[in-house]
C-alpha cells in the first residue's frame, strides 16, 4: 500500500527526532503516539522519553514548510499545547529550518529538528544542537514563482521605494501585472516575513533579505547577451550608443559598470554594458561594432523582461537602470563585479532603506 505524503512526512519527522536524540545515552523512548490528521487538536507526534529524572513528554508538531510565518504559527500552537499539559516540551519539525526560523523557535523555548540534519533540543539536563546543514531540497517551484519574469516586476516596485506603503490593486497596476500575480507575491513574501501589513496597505519589512535571495537566483545571462568590440573608449561608446538609441526611438538603459560608475564610482572599467529593447541592428551599425568571441568591450543585452527598465533614470545625459537592477547584474559578474555590487549596495541602495 502506497503511503500518503502526509504519512511519509510523519515517518521522516519521527526518524529525524530519534536521530537527534540517539547520541544522548541517558535517554530512551518509552512510547510514541501519532496523530496523522492535520486538523487534529493534538500535536502530530507525542514521545514519552525515559530520563534519569523521570519521564519527559515531547510534543512534536510537523509542518511541510519551515518558512518563518508558518514556523511562528506552529510555535504559538506548540506553546498552547504546552500550557494545556504541564511539564511537556514542544518541538517543531519541518523539511528545512532556516536560521531566521530557528531563532523564532529558540526565542520561545521551542526545540526544532529538520530533515537536513539541523536541530536544537534543550530540556532538563539535555542539550543537543547541530547546525550548518544546507537545505537538501529547496522549494524550487516556490522560488521559480517568486523570481519569475513578471512577478519580479512587483519586487522591483517594492524595492524601488521600500518605505512606501501599497494597496494591492495600485501595486499590480504599477508593476503591470494581474491582481492575482501581485497577491501571489504578497503571500510568498509574507511567508518569509519580509512584508508587513499596515493601515495604509503593505510594505517591505526586510528589503535586504529579499534582495540577497533574489541575487542568488539571478544572473545577467538570463537576458540574451551579445558581445562586441568597439574601437572607441567606453565614454565615447556610451555617448554614441545613447544618441543612436534616441535617434532610432529604441528603449535602452545602461547597466553593469557603465551604470555603477555613475551611481557610486569606485573602479575604472573597460566594458560597456547596456539593455536595448528590440532589434539591435541599427545601434550595432551606427556604432560600427564587431561581434567577437574574445576581446569584448561592449555587451548588449536583450532583456528577458521589460521590467529591467523599471525605475531607469537619466544621469549625465545617459539613461541607466535602477540601482537594484545594476546590483543584480553585477553581483555575479566576473572581474570585480561583486566588489562593485557590494559598494553600490552600501553607498546607494541601503541608504534608501
Amino acid at each position: 500500500m502506497v503511503k500518503s505524503a502526509e504519512v511519509k512526512l510523519l515517518d521522516q519527522a519521527e526518524e529525524a527526532v530519534r536521530d537527534c536524540l540517539e547520541p544522548v545515552a541517558s535517554l530512551s523512548i518509552k512510547r510514541t503516539r501519532r496523530e496523522p490528521r492535520r486538523d487534529a487538536p493534538r500535536p502530530a507526534i507525542m514521545l514519552t522519553l525515559k530520563t534519569p529524572n523521570g519521564d519527559q513528554v515531547m510534543l512534536v508538531d510537523v509542518k511541510g514548510s519551515g518558512q518563518p510565518r508558518i514556523v511562528r504559527d506552529a510555535v504559538n500552537q506548540l506553546l498552547r499545547y504546552q500550557s494545556e499539559t504541564s511539564g511537556t516540551y514542544g518541538v517543531l519539525v519541518a523539511p528545512y529550518i532556516s536560521p531566521q526560523s530557528a531563532r523564532l523557535c529558540v526565542e520561545n523555548g521551542i526545540g526544532y529538528v529538520d530533515l537536513a540534519g539541523n536541530c536544537r533540543l534543550s530540556f532538563g539536563s539535555v542539550y543537543v544542537e547541530r547546525d550548518g546543514k544546507p537545505n537538501p531540497a529547496p522549494q524550487r517551484r516556490e522560488l521559480r514563482s517568486l523570481y519569475a519574469p513578471r512577478t519580479t516586476r512587483v519586487l522591483r516596485v517594492l524595492l524601488q521605494d521600500s518605505k512606501k506603503t501599497w494597496r494591492l490593486q495600485p501595486l499590480a497596476q504599477e508593476a503591470g501585472v494581474s491582481l492575482g500575480q501581485a497577491y501571489n507575491v504578497k503571500k510568498l513574501l509574507a511567508d518569509r516575513e519580509w512584508i508587513r501589513s499596515e493601515a495604509g496597505g503593505l510594505r517591505l519589512s526586510d528589503p535586504g533579505a529579499l534582495l540577497r535571495e533574489w541575487s542568488q537566483h539571478y544572473t545577467y545571462r538570463k537576458n540574451v547577451a551579445r558581445d562586441f568590440y568597439a574601437l572607441d573608449a567606453p565614454p565615447e561608446v556610451e555617448r554614441k550608443l545613447a544618441t543612436a538609441c534616441r535617434d532610432a526611438a529604441v528603449p535602452y538603459a545602461f547597466t553593469g559598470f557603465s551604470a555603477a560608475a555613475r551611481l557610486a564610482p569606485m573602479v575604472r572599467y573597460q566594458r560597456v554594458m547596456a539593455y536595448i529593447s528590440g532589434d539591435l541592428t541599427p545601434v550595432v551599425t551606427a556604432l560600427g561594432l564587431k561581434e567577437v568571441p574574445s576581446g569584448v568591450n561592449v555587451t548588449l543585452l536583450s532583456p528577458y523582461d521589460d521590467g529591467v527598465f523599471y525605475g531607469a533614470a537619466e544621469v549625465d545625459g545617459l539613461r541607466i537602470v535602477a540601482p537594484v537592477q545594476v546590483y543584480l547584474d553585477m553581483i555575479g559578474y566576473r572581474g570585480r563585479g561583486e566588489e562593485a555590487a557590494a559598494f553600490l549596495l552600501e553607498q546607494v541602495i541601503e541608504r534608501t532603506w
